[in-house]
């Protein structure tokens, strides 16, 4: 085998000039220094820069700041407009962009750790508003949930699953993320949630975008949670928990309707249903089927499994509001993303309210990930809108590239055959 090497400045990621292109076409640095302001007039980077660089680093595959410095420096000096940072900046003005964490003592004298960031936040949101995935004045479905974050940091705290880590909340509008608030692992589900909830409409509605349906699980079935969903939203649709005066509500229904939910026949009935001790009553879209077992449940006194769902949907059917429900399952994908494709279980730094920052600034690489996603598919036959990161990074991204100046203006020469022209069109 021979072989030769050339000493023509090729590199390998060619698809990033058209990633930092858009970054530029959405008014990106733009929006950053609107809501961060501008750094200190010592500092040779912007807020923008920072931010473009941790995305860099994402969309060619790595996964920790130091990337930038061991394995694409090189890669990136070739972006356009690209001003590439060290690790130690990256990691530094994350650091200063942190906010104190909130103390909050529970009932039972627990200590609960918040960490908020209402101005990131708001930087996420009016990135959605100007690439027009959201549109004000307009109403959406919002989705809230939690998840566990496992991760072995200085302050993270054990949780539920006897693991430590961090337990952050996060509200979505359909796959993209509008709100992120992040709590230490050991606060219970729905402690202060209805509070978190006020914070995200409250945030949703300073930017007149308003909430037509907000479906959540069991772990915001709470009074106030309920009340703080139903104060927001048109309609709500949130799991209900076992409880033995409903089993026995349930008991004296006696005309069942057989309908099919997903691969399954099931049976499914409404009944109006007071919770937690209220008069208030909610209509309660429930469905059974047969257990596994076949044995008799100490609640339910019979072989049934039952599923509730509250709701203040009064016209749709049983089925329709058990549909809708469940395709709140579509949800688990964005954790599923954040953890693996831009992460999230790889948490940089010992603290809480300095981890809640990466984790914010990775939700809007998502969200600005999905928007170009669907743009370049629309405009190139080898990206295709569902792609994961990884196979966007090898479909897309990794070409060879090289800059050719001539006749009074730079050229980029891709060595592919792939139609990256029609991008320009």
């Amino acid at each position: 085998m021979k072989i030769t090497t050339s000493t023509n400045n090729i590199k390998s990621f060619g698809g990033l000039n058209f990633v930092s292109e858009e970054f530029d076409n959405f008014n990106l640095p733009g929006l950053i220094s609107k809501h961060l302001g501008q750094r200190s007039i010592q500092a040779e980077f912007s807020y923008s820069d920072v931010i473009r660089n941790l995305w860099a680093i994402t969309f060619a595959g790595g996964d920790c700041a130091e990337d930038i410095h061991t394995n694409l420096k090189g890669e990136l000096l070739q972006i356009e407009k690209h001003n590439v940072c060290s690790p130690d900046t990256i990691l530094r003005v994350q650091k200063q962009l942190s906010l104190d964490k909130e103390i909050h003592i529970s009932k039972s004298n627990s200590i609960n750790e918040f960490s908020k960031h209402n101005t990131l936040n708001a930087l996420n949101l009016d990135m959605l508003i100007h690439s027009c995935i959201l549109k004000p004045n307009q109403f959406y479905d919002f989705d809230f949930d939690n998840q566990f974050i496992a991760c072995e940091k200085y302050d993270s705290k054990k949780g539920y699953k006897m693991k430590f880590g961090y337990f952050p909340g996060v509200a979505a509008i359909g796959k993209h993320i509008v709100y992120f608030e992040n709590r230490n692992g050991n606060s219970n589900v729905k402690f202060k949630q209805a509070e978190t909830l006020e914070s995200a409409y409250a945030l949703l509605k300073s930017k007149n975008i308003f909430i037509d349906r907000s479906r959540m699980d069991c772990g915001s079935f709470a009074k106030g949670i309920v009340k703080a969903a139903k104060a927001n939203s048109k309609r709500i649709y949130i799991r209900a928990q076992r409880c033995d005066e409903l089993y026995v509500q349930l008991q004296e229904v006696k005309q069942w309707e057989t309908v099919r939910i997903g691969l399954f026949d099931v049976e499914v009935c409404s009944i109006e249903y007071a919770p937690f001790g209220e008069e208030e009553t909610y209509r309660y879209a429930v469905s059974r089927e047969k257990n596994t077992t076949g044995q008799t449940d100490v609640f339910t006194k019979d072989d049934f499994t039952y599923r509730a769902i509250l709701t203040n949907d009064s016209t749709s059917s049983t089925q329709a509001v058990i549909e809708y429900y469940n395709q709140r399952g579509a949800g688990e994908k964005i954790f599923d993303e954040m953890n693996n494709d831009f992460g999230w279980k790889n948490l940089p730094f010992s603290f809480l309210q300095e981890n809640t920052v990466y984790m914010i600034l990775m939700a809007m690489c998502r969200n600005f990930y999905l928007i170009i996603l669907e743009k370049f598919s629309q405009k190139v036959p080898f990206v295709k809108s569902y792609f994961r990161l990884k196979k966007f990074i090898f479909r897309f991204v990794v070409v060879p590239f090289k800059w050719i100046n001539g006749g009074r203006q730079k050229t980029l020469k891709l060595f592919t055959e792939k139609p990256y022209h029609l991008l320009s069109s």
